[in-house]
């Protein structure tokens, strides 16, 4: 485990989106990273701080989250620096958060090497965590790569993007170091079980390390117009104006930086991954969820006054109610049980509330999101 913070390092944790395959425990004002979806007492966005800091300092955290959210942030993270704070006027995509935030940190330490990650996933093992953000460092401090943290796949998913891991790099201090000869984001079924018996692809865990020159010129590479516009709030917000420009945020382009930076940096050959050796959840419905916690028989249950009589039955029950809820004979059911809401669906299924959820939205229902 780090004990002392790395040179120069500066971490970025995107808080956005809403989780809509774990609505409708995850809601628009109360997101998936403000749970405790661990049973620690903890919210996965202070889980995150705390693996961070060792690694940074609790002065060069850096969280990008939503006007709407910025508050509860302060709240979770009673050290993050006020000037640390970058509120987003309206969702842009994690191209626009990852990269207004890298160029602030450009303006303001310009030798610094950023690591990105991402508030709402769960990992155990924090000192293999730690060993692999050294590495992956070591790389971004001796080279021009973007280095990435790819997992070893468990099975195939198309909900996940693959990094092929191509040769081995010579950095002192990163052992592990390999070339990303390939990136593909979210393949479909067929191909992903294609990459995972090949047994050279990892995950894409969303984690991402290099020097912060290094992600903006591959934002410029990307696109000019949308790097010139990110210098400049990123200027702005530097010199004492705390409040991004909502009208030029708006204009900037909407893209995940898994497309915009990611791929064409290891089409380019200038990505590079270290294999993560710790364990990694992204927490992307009600079937990871259920794997996270011990059961009751075969039934995982959530909620501090969650009451379930079950016979025979198993998947998981999340509650925020005091109702009694009553399963007998169903086989990995999934029931969400909330003031205003009730979901019930299985598993197998868990992958489709998010397209419930854009249903709802397209319906007008806004006051259950």
């Amino acid at each position: 485990m780090a004990t002392t913070p790395l040179p120069n390092f500066h971490a970025i944790i995107p808080a956005g989106g809403s989780g809509a395959r774990l609505w409708p425990l995850s809601r628009a004002d109360q997101p998936k990273f403000l749970h405790d979806l661990t049973g620690n007492g903890h919210t996965l966005l202070r889980n995150t701080w705390d693996r961070l800091v060792p690694l940074a300092g609790s002065e060069n955290v850096t969280v990008v989250t939503g006007v709407a959210h910025a508050r509860h942030v302060s709240a979770q993270l009673p050290d993050l620096l006020p000037g640390n704070l970058l509120a987003e006027p309206s969702p842009r995509e994690s191209t626009a958060a990852i990269g207004v935030a890298a160029a602030v940190m450009a303006i303001r330490t310009p030798d610094a090497i950023v690591g990105s990650f991402a508030a709402d996933h769960v990992i155990t093992d924090t000192d293999a965590f730690h060993r692999c953000v050294a590495e992956a460092y070591a790389v971004a401090q001796s080279t021009d790569a973007l280095v990435t943290i790819g997992m070893r796949p468990t099975e195939p998913s198309s909900a996940f993007g693959y990094v092929e891991v191509g040769e081995g790099i010579t950095v002192g201090g990163a052992p592990s170091a390999k070339k990303a000869a390939r990136f593909v984001e979210k393949p479909d079924w067929a191909t992903a079980t294609q990459y995972v018996a090949a047994g050279t692809f990892l995950w894409n865990a969303g984690m991402f390390i290099a020097r912060a020159s290094v992600v903006l010129d591959l934002i410029r590479q990307h696109s000019s117009e949308l790097a010139a516009s990110l210098h400049s709030l990123a200027r702005t917000f530097v010199d004492g104006d705390t409040n991004i420009d909502p009208e030029l945020w708006a204009g900037l382009e909407k893209i995940a930086f898994d497309y915009a930076v990611a791929e064409p940096a290891a089409e380019r050959g200038v990505m590079a991954v270290i294999p993560g050796e710790f364990g990694w959840d992204d927490v992307g419905d009600f079937a990871a969820l259920a794997r996270l916690h011990s059961t009751v028989g075969d039934l995982a249950v959530l909620g501090k006054n969650t009451k379930v009589l079950t016979d025979g039955a198993s998947g998981i029950v999340v509650s925020q109610t005091d109702r009694l809820v009553s399963l007998i004979g169903v086989t990995d059911i999934v029931v969400v049980d909330t003031p205003d809401a009730l979901l019930v669906t299985t598993k197998e299924n868990a992958q489709r509330v998010k397209a419930l959820v854009d249903m709802l939205r397209l319906g007008g229902d806004e006051d259950v999101l």
